[in-house]
């Protein structure tokens, strides 16, 4: 197992708790003699803290690990700034589901310390990359570890277009759009979208429509290295937009082609040893906890 020494620390904004939680988490850091490095805007809300400061971009360089305190959102956006660096991440939940972010605040020192004596099991996954092209030059790009999606913006009109993979026709749809997503998205938007809950280690990527104007638009499961096009409808009044994790938009035209695939890198989760996809399922889905069996 890999020795952390320096330990980059990103927090979600605008919370007391997450700000109570990084205080813990610097404490414990710094009384275990690790080398904290705080991300610039994680730093603003510690005053005094007395830390390295340095960009998300920076922390991918030279720490060993990086510990994100938030929701599976802030995780979301680590993991699409470090992903080249391939600098594994810990998640400490302050948010609501928590499906990526499954150390607890309540016994954060307990079960740190055993990840940091080396008791952790790594999980590797896959993002997406979208570009979207206007008239065939580059229009802009986007990275997404849950899903791409196309959608109508503030617009309430259904979307017309076209879906290619791997360069075969696959059908023209009216509908509010699709959520394009890997395995970890598909406890996320996909999921309430009524698209299928898929392991962690699955190389596929699901295609979800939203409210299609036909009953017969199902779910579509496919192979992760399948390449996804979409192409706009000229005859769209409307101007979608294209989302990678909800957290970045790209406008797009009648016309516009959407071209999604996997990108060349994984990132690397870093879970406690006890970490169980079913359990967390369980857990966060509100499953049955009690066996039939007698």
């Amino acid at each position: 197992m890999e020795q952390f020494r320096n330990i980059g620390v990103i927090g979600r904004m605008g919370s007391v708790k997450v700000v109570e939680t990084l205080r813990q988490l610097k404490q414990y850091l710094v009384a275990n003699n690790y080398q904290v490095i705080l991300e610039e805007d994680t730093a603003s809300i510690l005053p005094g803290h007395g830390q390295q400061v340095a960009s998300k971009r920076l922390l991918g360089e030279i720490c060993d690990l990086v510990i994100v305190v938030g929701g599976d959102g802030s995780l979301l956006g680590a993991a699409r700034e470090l992903a080249k660096s391939k600098i594994p991440l810990l998640g400490v939940n302050r948010g609501r589901l928590g499906f990526l972010t499954d150390i607890s605040p309540s016994d954060l020192e307990e079960r740190l310390s055993k990840v940091l004596k080396g008791e952790y099991i790594v999980e590797h996954r896959f993002l997406l990359d979208g570009h979207v092209e206007r008239n065939g030059k580059p229009l802009g790009f986007g990275t997404a570890l849950n899903d791409v999606v196309l959608h109508p913006g503030k617009s309430t009109r259904m979307i017309s277009f076209d879906l290619f993979i791997d360069g075969h026709f696959v059908y023209a749809q009216r509908s509010d759009g699709l959520i394009v997503a890997t395995p970890t998205g598909s406890t996320a938007y996909s999921l309430s979208a009524g698209g299928p809950i898929m392991h962690p280690k699955l190389d596929a990527i699901v295609l979800v429509p939203m409210f299609p104007h036909t009953l017969s638009s199902r779910p579509i499961v496919v192979d992760g290295r399948s390449e996804i096009k979409l192409v706009i409808g000229e005859t769209n009044e409307a101007y979608p937009q294209v989302s990678f994790d909800g957290q970045m938009n790209i406008a797009c035209a009648p016309g516009d082609i959407i071209r999604i695939s996997k990108k060349p890198f994984k990132i690397r989760l870093i879970h406690p040893t006890d970490h169980n996809f079913y359990a967390t399922c369980r857990d966060k889905l509100g499953w049955a906890s009690n066996t039939t069996a007698s």
